[in-house]
């Protein structure tokens, strides 16, 4: 198929939802899908009004800007306060609470806070405001790493002294490692991320198949690709199979794009990270090596974390991103918190799940 008609094609959808009736078990089947894109899809073209109820498909920690943990939204909120920096920012970050603020209230005050649309433009405020310090706040999944790493690579080349990376980049494979330990979840497959998988490819999941007998199947966006990723899920159920499966084959590969996995070892090295609602998670963050430190704003402006400050606990955010409760199972969702005055980020971002929950499912 070439047209995206094709892969919405409504007869091809009913023949394929009854094909996963039909090898659907007769029990509860939890599938987790690991990206916001899919969580907005699934509901807004209507799937879950074609799948059997016995399947569950439960939202994951794949919205970058929901899992960044609260203590750097206050740290980049904090930066706010200098005189002589210009924040730059994607748009999602603007809304994010902190525990006092929000990058946006604090532009309104007048602080230098500006979005951009890619890292790459960062070089350029740059270079147009040399007696100010510019602050790109890096957040994002395998995805954007490699853009931002080459933007560090550009920064080094043209010998910038006033810019400088903010890193709150995150890792998907070691935060779905513990989403696969997890009892309570009691995952039996995952619907991998279609865009991170075109960057690392499908080999970074065998881990999970083989080691917690979890199915992996990375699919695309379309009514099609998601109806067909949890169908290979459902047969490789039905085999007592856990492997990979690729459905996104047109984009994704098994070794992935090599040069941007180049571009981020290039630049990054893996560390410990914490996770808005997952804690700690090892190895499952971005970090600036010590060949690029000019660059790392954490290491530059000496940001210091709050230590022992914990997260509202009246809004639910942290367990809907690990997949414990649904949206609707807030008492704040629809209520107290909504897109137009989010309480967590889980409603600011458009990959966020409560966010998809209000807007198709309130």
């Amino acid at each position: 198929m070439k047209y995206i008609d094709e892969f919405r094609d409504k007869d091809l959808v009913k023949k394929v939802a009854e094909k996963i009736k039909a090898i659907m078990p007769p029990r509860k089947v939890n599938i987790m899908e690991v990206c916001g894109t899919h969580t907005h899809a699934f509901f807004r073209f209507g799937l879950d009004k074609v799948l059997p109820e016995q399947l569950s498909l439960i939202s994951g920690p794949g919205c970058p800007v929901c899992v960044s943990p609260q203590e750097y939204i206050d740290a980049a909120i904090g930066l706010c306060a200098r005189k002589d920096t210009i924040i730059l920012t994607f748009a999602d970050m603007l809304r994010v609470p902190g525990r006092i603020s929000t990058l946006e209230k604090e532009r309104a005050e007048g602080a230098h806070v500006r979005v951009v649309y890619s890292a790459l433009d960062s070089l350029k405020v740059a270079r147009e405001n040399p007696a100010k310090k510019i602050v790109f706040l890096a957040v994002g999944f395998e995805t954007t790493a490699p853009t931002i790493a080459l933007s560090i690579l550009a920064a080094k080349k043209e010998k910038l002294k006033n810019l400088f990376f903010f890193s709150s980049l995150k890792l998907i494979p070691p935060a779905m490692e513990l989403l696969a330990r997890d009892k309570d979840l009691n995952l039996d497959g995952f619907l991998c991320p279609g865009h991170v998988s075109v960057i690392i490819g499908t080999r970074p999941y065998e881990f999970i198949a083989k080691k917690y007998k979890i199915g992996c199947c990375v699919a695309g966006f379309e009514p099609l690709d998601i109806l067909e990723g949890i169908f290979l899920l459902l047969r490789q159920m039905a085999v007592k199979m856990p492997v990979v499966d690729n459905q996104y084959a047109r984009a994704v590969t098994a070794q992935g794009n090599r040069k941007a996995q180049e571009l981020m070892r290039r630049v990054f090295k893996a560390a410990d990270a914490r996770w808005r609602g997952l804690s700690i998670i090892p190895s499952s963050g971005l970090k600036i090596k010590n060949e690029f430190l000019e660059f790392d704003a954490e290491k530059s402006f000496g940001i210091k974390y709050p230590i022992g400050q914990k997260e509202d606990t009246k809004c639910r955010c942290h367990d809907v991103l690990k997949g414990l409760i649904s949206p609707r199972q807030c008492p704040l969702f629809a209520r107290a918190c909504a897109p137009d005055h989010p309480l967590g980020a889980c409603m600011v971002s458009t990959e966020g799940a409560c966010n998809a929950y209000f807007k198709y499912k309130k």
